[in-house]
């Protein structure tokens, strides 16, 4: 598994789940599915995050899904802004893994 993981430059890996999303909807495909939901960098690829996801948390990664989400357009009184466009990972895991985000040991 590590010569996998060699191709992928490490200091990349670190930087390319920028945070876990935990919302109603996350919390309900955990459940269901043993998946967990990570807010990723745009330019992330399904392998670097199966890689990233399997040196970060020491488990092995069945499958990796990905969704592009468009950022809202807001209103600031008279001005108009975007939010940034963000893109989310669904990374399945192999049966019998957990991953514990919440912190508490």
């Amino acid at each position: 598994m590590s010569t996998k993981q060699a191709k992928y430059d490490e200091g990349r890996l670190m930087q390319l789940l920028v945070a876990p999303i935990v919302s109603e909807k996350a919390t309900m495909v955990a459940e269901k599915t043993n998946t967990v939901v990570f807010k990723v960098l745009r330019d992330a690829s399904k392998p670097e995050i199966k890689a990233a996801v399997e040196l970060l948390f020491k488990v092995q990664v069945k499958a990796v899904g990905v969704a592009n989400q468009k950022g809202k357009t807001k209103r600031f009184g008279k001005s108009t802004g975007r939010r940034d466009h963000t893109r989310k990972a669904y990374v399945t895991l192999q049966p019998g893994q957990e991953l514990n985000l919440g912190g508490e040991a």
